[in-house]
């Protein structure tokens, strides 16, 4: 295999180009605090947080400061309890692909996974749970279908023709690949972390945010964070009921935006998103 020039080398790691991930600022940890104990006061799940704070921290691609967080949820909890969190917190990164891309995921889930204790990353799930097969393949679109018209109701007839109207296979993949496959936790799963339906709807708010440029997109999720309450599809879940429907109201929705927000600035010490310049 021929090499790369030094100049080619120079040029694909050119500063202008943010070759790198971003590292952690010093004061991350106090942004993660402040979102912890609002959630608390709430009676929000660490789920819901946890969920909000990994997926707007994926985005700005820093995987430095999904260590602290790690750090930050994990002092006062078991060894059993931390295994947990590093689930969770890995899951949401899987589910970040849907609205970020692959790029950024393998980043900070191959640096998050590195930066664990042995004890903690040894103890990880090594069993994948979304294998499609002749045998589950409908039940995957099945659950993708229930997921994407709980989001977008009553609209989500219309919009799959509208998205088939800019590229019939658009949304085949979005539906299937994505709301099924991906977004819908497996079914029947006992090994690794299940999200539920109010934090993938935060997962992909968070995500929306923090990249900027998609308003239109954050206002679907927002109304799809409310439909899973006006629905009931969030009992059973792993939020609450007091907790959802408070995430799901004017001054929840309020507060994950601007959690987002602050941990944005934070990250990128006050120049905003890094993931789409306009």
């Amino acid at each position: 295999m021929s090499k790369l020039s030094p100049a080619l080398k120079a040029l694909i790691n050119a500063s202008a180009a943010r070759p790198n991930t971003v590292p952690a600022p010093r004061n991350i940890q106090s942004v993660y605090a402040k979102i912890q104990q609002t959630a608390q006061t709430k009676n929000v799940s660490l789920s819901s947080w946890l969920a909000l704070s990994t997926a707007a921290t994926m985005t700005m691609n820093s995987p430095a400061s999904l260590s602290a967080l790690f750090e930050q949820v994990t002092q006062s909890q078991s060894p059993p309890e931390q295994v947990k969190t590093a689930e969770l917190m890995r899951e949401v990164g899987l589910k970040c692909i849907s609205f970020n891309g692959i790029p950024r995921s393998i980043n900070c889930l191959n640096a998050f996974k590195a930066s664990l204790p042995d004890t903690i990353s040894s103890s990880l799930s090594t069993t994948p749970t979304r294998t499609p097969s002749p045998l589950n393949i409908s039940d995957i679109s099945a659950r993708g279908k229930s997921l994407w018209d709980s989001i977008y109701r009553p609209f989500e007839v219309k919009l799959y023709e509208k998205l088939a109207d800019s590229h019939p296979d658009l949304p085949v993949h979005i539906l299937h690949a994505n709301y099924g496959a991906l977004l819908s936790d497996p079914a029947g799963r006992n090994t690794g972390a299940n999200i539920g339906r109010v934090g993938t709807s935060i997962i992909a708010i968070a995500c929306l945010r923090a990249q900027t440029g998609v308003g239109p997109q954050v206002v679907s999720h927002v109304f799809g964070l409310r439909k899973s309450v006006e629905d009931g599809t969030y009992v059973q879940d792993t939020e609450g009921e007091q907790g959802a429907r408070w995430l799901a109201g004017e001054e929840g929705n309020e507060w994950i935006l601007k959690s987002v927000d602050a941990i944005v600035q934070s990250i990128s010490e006050g120049l905003g998103s890094n993931f789409a310049k306009l």
